[in-house]
């Protein structure tokens, strides 16, 4: 398990130095920062796991710094612990109604500090587990058909401003119901998750690829030309071919046909994957276990 990074943002010289040396003993990865702006920078560089944030500080107090980490897509998810040498009801729910998940008095109980330090980075452990299980299709482990389609229509929305282009793949595993209804459920499973495999570490780096549905998946290949995704698609389609899967009955292997379509000249997200659904649909029509293009 990889070391969480807490990041320490106060002016107390003293608190600081503290809560940075019991901590570090815990196994942590700790950063730190003296005021609010410079907290703010730290963050935005680091991505921490969790912050403590000291309330009063020159400049930009605690507050301020909590509502512009709130109101960033890229660190609302981050924790904040409040650290604070008032003792103030008031300002204790004022901090919470920000957004924090806690607030610890100074000068504190560093025994305290740490077991509230601890709960509140097992939160953010479950957390980050949640969102890493509704991104990811749980049998392939590749991005989910949800994921798959916002990632395009960033990559959409991205090419518009840059005018540039890039190609979508559709694939589908030829007669798969007759690898379920021969060998049984359970070797199709095992076919749809080395199929995945093979696509996930035979793409680009900056390449996606997502489960779009049953046995069909997707592949967004980024700044490329249709002739190029063509010939990436050559290259899954045969490593694919080559792959010997085992049953109790026998040794078998399976194919998959290719769907190709490119961004240039498409009006919508929508188009785009209508047009390799037809490319893929001209391949299965062909013979199957060939890559078609929709140009």
């Amino acid at each position: 398990m990889k070391s969480m990074k807490v990041l320490i943002v106060d002016d107390d010289v003293d608190s600081l130095a503290i809560a940075r040396l019991r901590l570090k003993k815990d196994g942590y990865i700790i950063e730190s920062a003296g005021g609010g702006e410079e907290g703010l920078n730290k963050a935005r560089e680091d991505i921490p796991d969790l912050i403590l944030l000291d309330v009063q500080m020159p400049g930009r107090n605690g507050y301020e710094v909590c509502e512009e980490l709130k109101s960033d897509p890229e660190l609302c998810n981050i924790p904040i612990i409040f650290l604070s040498a008032a003792d103030d009801i008031s300002e204790k729910v004022k901090g919470l109604d920000l957004g924090a998940v806690d607030y610890v008095t100074k000068p504190f109980d560093i025994f305290e500090l740490r077991a509230r330090v601890r709960a509140a980075l097992r939160t953010k452990r479950l957390q980050d587990l949640l969102l890493i299980y509704s991104e990811v299709d749980s049998l392939t482990e590749i991005y989910n058909r949800r994921v798959l389609m916002e990632r395009l229509q960033q990559e959409w929305d991205r090419n518009l401003r840059s005018i540039g282009a890039f190609s979508f793949i559709m694939a589908d595993i030829d007669r798969f119901k007759r690898v379920n209804d021969t060998y049984g459920h359970p070797i199709g499973d095992v076919v749809l998750e080395k199929i995945a495999y093979i696509l996930k570490h035979s793409i680009r780096s900056g390449d996606i690829v997502g489960r779009y549905g049953g046995e069909e998946f997707g592949i967004i290949m980024v700044n490329s030309t249709a002739e190029e995704a063509c010939v990436a698609s050559g290259r899954y389609r045969h490593a694919i071919e080559l792959t010997v899967f085992k049953s109790k009955k026998e040794e078998f292997s399976v194919t998959v046909s290719f769907g190709v379509a490119n961004s240039t000249g498409m009006n919508s997200v929508t188009e785009l994957v209508s047009a390799a659904d037809s490319a893929l649909y001209k391949a299965k029509e062909s013979g199957r276990n060939m890559v078609c293009s929709a140009v």
